[in-house]
């Protein structure tokens, strides 16, 4: 297919290092790849401080095509993350590299810790940044100047975007191909990926730790997925059933089978375990019920009442001062 109409080849520079994760690597370029065969015109091309081949966070090799002086004016820079450098200080031959890139590219982004390299490159400050949600403290305490987001999946400010962990790049550059060419092609990229175009929700989802013990059987702990997932859907009976592809009567059956209870009280009790989360991290109560997909903080407090005998701000008090 030829490049889509009036746009020219768009290069993407990846900066790379020893230990970088290899889904920060090969979740975007998979994204240019994939809008590639649609119509669009992505170069990606990897880059190291030295130009010499990296090896990756799993073992596996990369071959790298630059040093950062063979590179003129990249289109997208895209710095990858590894956990390397939430643990120590960025080596100041790769800030110093990805200073200088940044500085010639038309914009720039972070994968997961990549966030790290940007800061101490001076690339985020003053500016909104997230990275992955464990080490999103990290980051603000490293790094005063920038305005962290722990929730976010991806962040934009201005001409910079940083995203949250591993996956959450290709949340990131599935927005950037919509910036180049438009929602229509992105929205092709993401379902050939099998991905959402905009994912719902934020980091909160996936750092919940959840009390509610996983089900022995397979699609009883799909329901548990589903649900910490998005936990504002719709997973009504039939909903739940026509994703798992079973009948809503063999579904109800398997709850009370292994669980002894019923579809609605367990999406209820996930959804329970989420606010009583969110209201421990602080958020609000009216919040924590949004956000754990409660239809309204009234039906939140009649869940509390009933559960745990208390309201859901008598809870987060508690949990404050215990913490």
């Amino acid at each position: 297919m030829p490049p889509v109409s009036g746009h020219p080849q768009h290069r993407v520079v990846i900066v790379v290092y020893d230990g970088v994760k290899l889904l920060d690597v090969a979740g975007p370029a998979d994204v240019f790849s994939e809008a590639n065969r649609l119509g669009a015109d992505y170069r990606v091309e990897l880059v190291s401080v030295t130009g010499a081949d990296v090896v990756t966070s799993v073992g596996v090799g990369l071959t790298v095509q630059h040093t950062p002086a063979d590179v003129a004016d990249p289109d997208t820079l895209l710095v990858a993350g590894g956990d390397i450098y939430p643990r120590t200080p960025v080596a100041h031959d790769l800030a110093d590299a990805v200073r200088g890139l940044a500085s010639r590219s038309d914009r720039v982004a972070s994968i997961c810790t990549g966030a790290f390299i940007l800061a101490a490159a001076g690339c985020l400050a003053g500016k909104r940044a997230t990275t992955h949600w464990k080490v999103a403290d990290k980051l603000a305490e490293r790094h005063a100047d920038v305005r962290v987001d722990p929730d976010a999946i991806y962040t934009r400010d201005g001409r910079t975007f940083t995203s949250a962990g591993v996956t959450a790049g290709i949340d990131l550059c599935l927005a950037l191909v919509e910036d180049d060419h438009g929602a229509d092609l992105a929205r092709d990229v993401a379902r050939m990926l099998v991905v959402y175009l905009q994912r719902p929700g934020g980091q909160s989802q996936f750092s919940v730790p959840l009390a509610t013990a996983p089900p022995r059987t397979p699609a009883l702990r799909r329901v548990l997925e589903i649900v910490s997932a998005d936990p504002s859907g719709d997973h009504s009976l039939s909903a739940l059933a026509g994703r798992l592809n079973v009948s809503p009567r063999h579904l109800t059956r398997l709850f009370r089978d292994e669980l002894s209870t019923t579809p609605a009280r367990y999406v209820e009790s996930i959804r329970l375990d989420i606010a009583k989360a969110l209201l421990t991290e602080g958020h609000t109560a009216t919040a924590a019920a949004a956000l754990s997909g409660f239809p309204s903080y009234e039906s939140l407090r009649r869940v509390f009442a009933r559960e745990l005998q208390t309201s859901p701000a008598a809870y987060a008090s508690r949990s404050r001062r215990a913490a």
